[in-house]
């Protein structure tokens, strides 16, 4: 009690300092790792709070009647008590890092503390408080050791966070981009296109592609409520399954003969059926929840690799292919609201997809176990078989209806004539047509299940994506957690545009050798110097190459939408059937004379800037 409320008052004292200095912890300059371990430790920290006997920790045998106020209390609480692991990361300064490093070891060595102390809880498991404390202890090692690295390179993180704008990843990328939209892609053999499938699924980091700050902290929240979920799905059904398993005496077979059910005459057999199917249903339950965690990674690792697509696309200007309609990337109302509880939004669907994930799988295992295997295994109870035996006419009807459809349909029904393809024997097609009108209607209602079989399996499967619509694409803004997507994606790809940075890069680059050569111009040799180098790069071939780079970067810039409204010329003379998915349509007589206007300026503008670092740093866009 006594730490806690130590580290609370000097949590307080830090948010009325940073009132005043705003900590931008989650700028794309800030290191992604201490935000994702601040994020992770709080998500930890308040998954507990659920079945905590105690939500405050500074408060013992909270009362019934008060207890849920005391958990919201707590849920503004953890974040407040942390705020300070998340700011020191942010300062830019040594003694923050000290500070940092000093708050985290003490939060580690604590909570270490109080885990060997008391291993052992009076919650739903005995062990539950120790093994949902793993991630925290992980989080806070990470940053106790993060922010110590930190300081033994702080001039060297220092210099990367000011010179962001001009990192190699960035370059690389815009690099890339020119060379994706120039080069002309092949048509895929089969055999890639076959190893693109499980490529798709799997997430390989790319180096000239960074993520954003924002969707790497909701990545990293979600394996943490994905590992929170897994663990209270096995605390809450399998101590309770041992049990049973433990209870089970001879007096099951009286239980059981009063419904009616004899397994064998001998009671020892029967309790040991009963302790092996017991047995089964544990083993089952394991098989879906692992079978649940294994699905949610999958389709966060898919995730990933669609927001990488997606970021791209919107990068180069695709706006109809993700949002179907014409729209601006700029911030708006919702979009920030949006923006704000992405992280939040994803661990809740996450965890809520797990357990219904389970739920579905362990009846799917239920169902396979106890109809199909165990039959099979001991030649009794075959029901399913026994159904199947009965009916089998009827299923053979439906299989040679169906065969028989498809091949009149490939050899008898359609002639070839060089490439066009046209139907024949039409007097045999709606005679076959109408004698198998009955039979279709069975075939339909098998299609009918299976259709419904197969859209509940996917959109269970698919639940805790947040980057995907389950409802149909004329509708996929009445699904809430896709609209904070696309929205959340309208004010990241606004904000954080890489060729827009490096544009800004090379802007600083031509303003910093702008002002060092006006400094040099006050000594007269030095002045001599430079005017001979000036004259000396009047060469053909740099000025084709800087002109070159200048135009790339126009081209990308015109076809950014977040700029569109930023624009004088388009605000004034383009009406909004000139301009699709926020590029200028070339078609239009005004767009037309604006762009010549602005070619000619380009060229006459096209001058040599005045050093050799300027002429190299507007060559690497190239």
């Amino acid at each position: 009690r006594y730490f806690h409320i130590c580290m609370l008052s000097i949590s307080v004292s830090t948010c009325k300092q940073t009132r005043l200095i705003p900590a931008n912890f989650l700028d794309q300059t800030q290191q992604k790792g201490l935000t994702m371990a601040v994020f992770g430790l709080v998500f930890s920290k308040l998954a507990m709070l659920m079945i905590a006997p105690d939500p405050l920790p500074f408060i013992k045998d909270t009362p019934a009647n008060i207890k849920e106020y005391v958990k919201i209390i707590a849920i503004f609480y953890y974040p407040v008590l942390y705020y300070p692991l998340l700011v020191c990361g942010t300062l830019q300064h040594s003694a923050g890092y000290v500070f940092g490093t000093l708050l985290s070891f003490t939060h580690c060595g604590v909570l270490v503390w109080q885990k060997f102390d008391c291993p052992k809880t009076p919650e739903i498991y005995k062990y539950y408080a120790l093994l949902a404390s793993l991630p925290q202890l992980a989080c806070l090692a990470y940053l106790s050791f993060g922010l110590w690295d930190v300081i033994l390179m702080a001039d060297c993180i220092k210099k990367y966070e000011l010179l962001n704008l001009k990192s190699i990843h960035l370059w690389q990328f815009v690099k890339n981009t020119f060379e994706i939209l120039l080069l002309k892609a092949d048509k895929p053999s089969l055999v890639e296109r076959i190893l693109e499938v499980p490529k798709s699924y799997i997430y390989l980091p790319e180096k000239v592609f960074q993520f954003p700050l924002k969707l790497a902290v909701s990545s990293f929240v979600t394996c943490v409520a994905i590992y929170h979920t897994a663990l209270l799905l096995v605390v809450l059904v399998v101590p309770t399954l041992h049990i049973v398993h433990a209870g089970i005496d001879e007096n099951i077979a009286f239980l059981l003969l009063g419904f009616g059910i004899v397994l064998s005459d001998d009671r020892m057999e029967v309790v040991r059926i009963v302790t092996f199917y017991t047995w089964l249903l544990e083993v089952c339950y394991l098989c879906a929840m692992t079978l649940s965690c294994l699905v949610s990674v999958v389709m966060l690792m898919k995730s990933m690799v669609l927001h990488r697509t997606n970021l791209k696309g919107l990068y180069k200007g695709e706006v109809y292919k993700k949002y179907n309609s014409q729209k601006t990337i700029s911030p708006s109302r919702s979009g920030v609201f949006c923006w704000m509880g992405l992280t939040g939004y994803q661990a809740a669907i996450v965890c809520l997809g797990m357990a219904i994930q389970t739920l579905v799988f362990f009846i799917c295992f239920l169902f396979l176990v106890f109809l199909i295997i165990i039959p099979i295994f001991y030649g009794r109870n075959m029901i399913i078989f026994e159904i199947a035996g009965k009916s089998w006419p009827a299923w053979m009807t439906v299989i040679v209806v169906t065969v028989l459809q498809h091949v009149t349909a490939q050899f008898f029904f359609i002639k070839k004539d060089g490439s066009t393809t046209d139907l024949k024997n039409r007097e045999s097609l709606f005679l076959l047509t109408y004698l198998l009108f009955v039979v279709n209607i069975v075939v339909g209602l098998i299609a009918a299940i299976w259709k419904m079989v197969i859209t509940a399996l996917f959109n269970i499967i698919h639940f805790g994506r947040i980057d995907i619509s389950l409802l149909h694409r004329t509708a996929e803004s009445y699904d809430p957690a896709y609209r904070y997507y696309t929205q959340f994606l309208k004010v990241e790809v606004s904000q954080s545009h890489p060729v827009l940075k490096a544009f800004c890069g090379l802007l600083l680059d031509v303003m910093v050798e702008v002002g060092r050569v006006g400094q040099k111009v006050r000594d007269p040799e030095e002045g001599r110097e430079t005017l001979s180098y000036k004259h000396s790069c009047h060469n053909k071939h740099l000025n084709n190459r800087r002109i070159r780079a200048r135009w790339q970067l126009l081209y990308t810039l015109v076809n950014n939408p977040s700029l569109l409204g930023s624009r004088k010329h388009f605000q004034t003379l383009q009406t909004s059937e000139s301009v699709r998915n926020g590029t200028p349509n070339r078609s239009s007589k005004k767009a037309g004379e604006e762009v010549e206007e602005v070619e000619e300026a380009g060229t006459a503008e096209a001058e040599p800037v005045q050093s050799s670092e300027s002429a190299s740093s507007q060559d690497k866009i190239e």
